[in-house]
């Protein structure tokens, strides 16, 4: 159990320092906003901590640009690199949902367990976290509807499971740790219900829930224009350029992605 906990916080630690995709496609975030508020917030000096700068100007999610010596302010072309960089780690409209604002906060209040720079928020009333969270409605009034259309008994019964499968081979999510052990812990838009303690699958309710998340990931009756298929899915294969977690899938005729495939072509 001690040795998947380790997969576990490596695989967050692995996501802390990997570029991800883009924000979902809406109403674009306010860049003055952005620029006169939320930019602050990474040169701000932490008590106990260094500025965010200090270890975001490197190789991580967040690189952010770097400040030349005895400057205390960006430009504006080093603002607008900020502004995409951090557009690319929330999702619009979803402040819980975005890692720019869950990694930094206390897991007590809600936030990711690991964060290599500390923990600087321990409540979601905190004036900063606020700041960010004003931030990311302004990309959208409310999180994405979910996909219609879509089976909810064939998801549970043949979709949900695969979220449980232990993973091996090379990347992030080797070790025999599942694609829940990550996306019930850590903020991405595929943010699971954690399991009930000693069981081994979810409940209706939970499965309801984890329905409506999964569901927003996905374009019915497209399977190669839905990201919830395409992250795992090796690049060679069509897949997106990265995913954290590992690539899964070495190619469209692996039985997990043609299972996910058949139902997500049903809803057509």
């Amino acid at each position: 159990m001690r040795a998947a906990w380790l997969v576990v916080l490596f695989a967050i630690s692995r996501a802390a320092c990997a570029p991800q995709g883009a924000a979902p496609a809406g109403k674009a975030l306010d860049y003055e906003f952005f620029k006169t508020r939320v930019q602050p917030v990474f040169l701000h000096k932490r008590p106990g901590h260094a500025r965010c700068i200090t270890c975001h100007a490197g190789r991580t999610a967040l690189t952010l640009a770097s400040l030349s010596p005895g400057v205390t302010a960006f430009n504006e072309e080093q603002t607008r690199h900020n502004y995409q960089v951090a557009s690319q780690l929330v999702v619009p409209g979803d402040p819980t949902s975005s890692r720019l604002l869950m990694h930094p906060l206390s897991a007590q209040a809600g936030g990711d367990p690991y964060h290599s720079g500390g923990q600087h928020w321990y409540s979601q009333s905190d004036p900063e976290w606020q700041t960010l969270a004003a931030w990311v409605r302004t990309g959208g009034s409310e999180a994405p509807r979910a996909a219609t259309g879509l089976d909810f008994e064939f998801y549970r019964t043949r979709v949900e499971p695969i979220f449980l499968n232990p993973r091996q081979g090379g990347g992030a999510g080797a070790g025999g740790v599942g694609c829940f052990a990550c996306h019930t812990i850590v903020a991405t838009p595929l943010r699971l219900q954690p399991l009930p303690a000693g069981s081994k699958t979810w409940t209706v309710e939970q499965s309801r829930r984890n329905f409506e998340v999964v569901t927003r990931l996905v374009v019915p009756g497209e399977p190669l224009q839905s990201r919830l298929l395409l992250q795992p899915l090796a690049t060679a294969a069509g897949g997106s350029p990265r995913h954290t977690g590992g690539k899964f899938w070495t190619s469209r005729d692996d039985p997990e992605f043609l299972t996910l495939s058949e139902w997500v072509r049903r809803a057509r």
